[in-house]
């Protein structure tokens, strides 16, 4: 993909007031992502997504897929048990099914991102908060992460049989000494944020639903900031390459695919 054909046409400078020191010539667009929302795009390899709070305790469900083969897409047993941790921050990479890494986390001012407190589904849902239905309150309705993900990814022509494990970013899920999930609450400030480079061309498909072990009686989605910018693919001296020799492997087979 050329560099021209990743010119930005009209797109708002929303990632000024968010991601000031980001160089504007890079940056291809920015969102202001409201609470309890979802969304989707195709990302190219060589971008990277700064993805900001804007409000104390948000939450960003995010699943990947590879946009030239979505049978490939984000592994979280592969990617967990590889890089030996049970939470994510800068140096980790999301990994497929093949082995090869579709992104990698580059910076971080949190130091940890939940990969397996799941997501929020509609019955839980109505059991904490109750129904907001589309028809009596248009915008303000109540949607699950669960339902979010599912119109995403059903627009690339995928189904609940292709709904992963996603990754919470912002969120933090600890395990307590008699092996129960802890959910940290107001893990995330206003401002924190953390950027994902992509290493392949990735269908990025989120969800700002709380978490579902958010122990608020609240349906209460935090807004979220994204600005995508052109960053390179990982060069030779890359931070998440040195990170672990399995991490190393994982972007060296990314490149191997785009060597054409």
């Amino acid at each position: 993909m050329t560099d021209a054909s990743l010119s930005p046409v009209d797109a708002l400078e929303h990632w000024r007031s968010f991601a000031p020191d980001l160089a504007g010539q890079t940056v291809l667009f920015s969102e202001l992502v409201p609470g309890g929302s979802h969304w989707s795009y195709t990302l190219p390899r060589g971008t990277t997504l700064r993805m900001t709070a804007l409000e104390a305790g948000a939450n960003l469900a995010a699943v990947l897929y590879s946009s030239r083969e979505k049978l490939e897409r984000y592994n979280s047993p592969d990617s967990l048990k590889a890089q030996h941790t049970a939470h994510y921050t800068r140096g980790h990479v999301l990994m497929s099914d093949m082995g090869r890494s579709l992104a990698s986390i580059t910076a971080d001012t949190l130091g940890w991102h939940d990969p397996l407190g799941l997501l929020l589904d509609d019955r839980l849902m109505t059991e904490k908060y109750g129904e907001h239905r589309y028809q009596e309150h248009r915008n303000g309705m109540y949607r699950s992460g669960r339902a979010g993900l599912l119109i995403e990814i059903g627009k690339y022509g995928l189904s609940k049989r292709d709904l992963i494990t996603p990754v919470n970013f912002f969120s933090k899920v600890s395990v307590d000494d008699e092996g129960r999930f802890q959910f940290a609450a107001e893990h995330s400030r206003a401002g924190d944020y953390v950027e994902l480079r992509f290493d392949m061309d990735v269908i990025f498909a989120f969800s700002t639903a709380p978490h579902p072990l958010d122990p608020s009686p609240l349906y209460r989605g935090k807004k979220v900031g994204l600005a995508l910018y052109r960053s390179g693919p990982a060069p030779a001296d890359d931070y998440c390459r040195a990170f672990r020799p399995e991490n190393a492997r994982a972007l060296h087979n990314s490149d191997m695919l785009y060597l054409a």
